[in-house]
Formats: structure tokens, C-alpha cells, sequence
């Protein structure tokens, strides 16, 4: 507990000092993204392939990741025509050990994807994702915590949302490929505070431990927006982007902008190889997020930090968060650790274990634990089993601790 209360007060003092200077520059906070993304445009002599920007779950990087192991024919012709494409279906169930006042201990939900790109170009593409998310129980699977007083998410887009456009933006790469520039219908998650298992389809199930790390006031994942990011030599990079609060994924054209409520972003970090950005990473996130009536948050910012390094076949992970006022769940200072082991019982198999502490504003601190254990069992179903454990559930007075199981399955074409 020596070490919980030493993290606790450095975030304290952290998150005054230079929450307290993000408050003086809100204002300059959009004209500061949009710079940004001009330095997309800008020639920073790096060499070699694509800069890779985005995270697991962008469109490209998931169809790669998906490909290996793989022999099938009818996408790689496609392929040959600059036309990638992809469908999967994942389901997830979860079980939690006390609930509050007769709630449901026990939710599940299932999600289509169809996903691909057109590269309709040498150097840009355009990218799409349209999705069905659907519940099997009265509880969606992502409430699953709240049942049991836990003020966390589990897989946040496994959902009751029905058909929804995720993604369609174009992506335009500049700069001998070291520079990338999208607009259009983006996931935030997409390329915000991105790293290696942040992913809810093949990485850890609680959002602590994905993008923001429960602290960023988050848009909707799918807005209406424009990202850029750019190398500055061969292992700095800059990424920057502005998106809409307001933006409705089952009415994607209803906004338009309207409402003029954003969620602004600029990223500064290192990495060992620009084709490695999410894998091996050192960064942090300055963000800023307009008042939201179609996500029920309040105005809010903060500043992310992240590092995870490759090692052999270990990916270890520092990841805090600061926020302001926490409006997203109530917290306002994070702290994850642990790594993931990649090729555990199998090459595409992955074992992730890992802790967070967060400052909860109902309750002290709420401490997370989970485990999990990706298995490819052939090269086109996943099995993911889950254990989480959290101490001081900070809205159920009645337990001091509760478990959540969870199972998650993918196929995939």
C-alpha cells in the first residue's frame, strides 16, 4: 500500500501542476491541433516503409494481423486489385460475482463487422467499417461492471446499438510515406493514446487498461473528424486530430458539425521504427473535450502518458491518465502496469496480465486486476477466457471485492 499511496500523491501533485496550466490554454487547444495536422504536409527526411500510425483495431493493421496463417484465395485477388476486405463476428459473455439491489449478474452480446479498404491510389485509400452490435441479455455486455457497483467499462463497443458506420474516411499518405493524413468518419481509438493490447476484440477486456485508460473524455467511436500524423525523423512522431462530440454512429449525417462540440488531441512520442509505433512507444496525449450532449459528458481535459517496449516476446506497460474533472466515469487519475507474452502455448496465441489503480471520485481508490488468455484454435476462430478482480468497488458499500468472468470468441474471414 507503501507504493499505491506514493503513486497516489505524484499523480496529485501531477495532475495540479499541469492540469492548472491546461485550464490557462483551452482556448488556444484547437488551433493547436490543427497545427498539428498541417506538419502532416511537412518533410521530415525519415526513410523506409509506411509510417504506421494507428492502432490494432484500424481498419489496415487489423486485416494484416488477421492475414497470418492464412491462405485464401478470393482475398488475395481482391488484393491484387487494391481492394482489401475482411467480416468477423465476435460474441462475449461475462459473469460477476455480487450485484447491486436484484441487478443482472451476467450479460452478453454479439457484433458483425464488415470492414475493408480500397486503395485507389499509390498513396491513399479509402477505408470503411459498417457494424451490427446486438445484445443477447437485457444488461449490455459493456455495463456488465456498473451491475456490481465497479466504475469501469468492460469491451465498450459490445453494445445494443444495431447497425451503425464505424468508419469512412479517406486516407491519404504524404512525404515518401512518412506522413498520414484521414478525414472523414474516424474512431478516435483508432490513433489516440494507442498501444499493442488496447484492443477489446483481442486485448484486455477492462477499459482501464485500453485507450485513455478511463480517464479521457472520449467521442463516440465514430465521428466525424479529421487525424494527422507525421514522423519527425526517424523516431519521433507527432499525431494530431479533431472529431466530433455530437457525431451519432446509427445517424451518421445527423450533426454535421452543428452543435460545434470537439474532442482535440495532440500527441508527442518515440518510437524504435516507425512501422513499430504502437508496439514499441513512448508517449503523451494532451486532449481537450467540449461539452457532449449525445455522450451525456461534460466539458473536460487531460493528459495521457504511455510506454511499452517489445522484449523477445514480452510487451511490458506503463500507462497514467489525468483528467480534470474525470467526467467520463468519475475518475480522474489512473495508473495501469503489467505486459503482455506473445506465443504462449501456440505462435498466435497471447497472455496479458495486468493492474490498475484509479482515483475514483465516489470512493478512495479502486484497485483492477485481470488476466487473460488469447488462443487461436484455428487460423480463423479466437477464444479469449477473462478473469478480473476488483478491490473497492467504488459504488457497492456491501463488498469490499467482486470477480467478473468473462469469454470472448471471434471468427473471422
Amino acid at each position: 500500500m507503501i507504493m499505491l499511496s506514493e503513486i497516489k500523491f505524484s499523480m496529485i501533485f501531477f495532475s495540479k501542476q499541469t492540469l492548472e496550466n491546461m485550464r490557462s490554454q483551452k482556448q488556444n487547444m484547437k488551433n493547436l491541433s490543427i497545427s498539428m495536422l498541417v506538419l502532416s504536409f511537412l518533410s521530415f527526411n525519415a526513410v523506409g516503409d509506411n509510417a504506421n500510425f494507428g492502432g490494432p483495431e484500424q481498419v489496415n493493421n487489423r486485416m494484416q494481423e488477421d492475414k497470418a496463417d492464412r491462405d485464401l484465395p478470393l482475398k488475395e485477388k481482391l488484393a491484387a486489385d487494391g481492394i482489401d476486405i475482411a467480416i468477423d463476428y465476435s460474441a462475449v459473455a461475462f459473469n460477476i460475482s455480487d450485484t447491486l439491489g436484484g441487478a443482472d449478474d451476467n450479460a452478453s452480446g454479439g457484433m458483425l463487422r464488415f470492414y475493408g479498404s480500397w486503395k485507389a491510389t499509390d498513396t491513399g485509400s479509402l477505408i470503411w467499417k459498417l457494424e451490427h452490435r446486438h445484445s443477447y441479455s437485457d444488461t449490455e455486455p459493456r455495463f456488465i461492471g456498473f451491475n456490481g457497483g465497479v466504475s469501469a467499462l468492460e469491451v465498450p463497443p459490445f453494445s445494443d446499438q444495431g447497425g451503425r458506420l464505424t468508419n469512412l474516411y479517406w486516407k491519404q499518405s504524404f512525404n515518401d510515406k512518412n506522413a498520414t493524413l484521414m478525414a472523414g468518419f474516424l474512431d478516435a481509438t483508432d490513433y489516440v493514446d494507442v498501444y499493442a493490447v488496447a484492443s477489446p476484440w483481442t486485448g484486455f477486456m477492462n477499459f482501464a487498461f485500453s485507450t485513455g485508460a478511463t480517464t479521457m473524455a472520449l467521442p463516440g467511436d465514430a465521428a466525424l473528424g479529421i487525424a494527422g500524423g507525421t514522423m519527425v525523423g526517424k523516431n519521433f512522431f507527432i499525431i494530431g486530430g479533431i472529431t466530433d462530440m455530437e457525431s451519432d454512429p446509427t445517424k451518421p449525417f445527423s450533426s454535421l458539425l452543428d452543435e460545434s462540440h470537439f474532442f482535440k488531441t495532440v500527441e508527442l512520442g518515440w518510437t524504435s521504427g516507425k512501422d513499430q509505433i504502437y508496439v514499441d512507444n513512448i508517449h503523451i496525449t494532451f486532449w481537450d473535450a467540449d461539452e457532449s450532449l449525445e455522450q451525456g459528458q461534460a466539458a473536460d481535459s487531460g493528459v495521457n502518458f504511455s510506454a511499452s517496449k517489445m522484449m523477445g516476446a514480452w510487451l511490458p506497460f506503463l500507462r497514467v491518465g489525468v483528467a480534470d474533472k474525470g467526467s467520463l466515469l468519475g475518475i480522474d487519475k489512473s495508473v495501469s502496469t503489467g505486459f503482455a507474452l506473445y506465443g504462449l502455448g501456440g505462435k498466435s496465441n497471447t497472455f496479458g496480465a495486468a493492474i490498475n489503480w484509479s482515483d475514483v471520485a465516489a470512493n478512495d481508490d479502486q484497485i483492477t486486476l485481470e488476466a487473460f488468455y488469447l488462443m487461436k484454435l484455428m487460423p480463423f476462430w479466437e477464444l479469449t477466457p477473462d478473469i478480473q478482480i476488483v478491490q473497492n468497488p467504488a459504488n457497492n458499500p456491501n463488498e469490499d471485492q467482486v470477480m467478473i468472468l468473462g469469454l470472448r470468441t471471434r471468427l473471422v474471414w
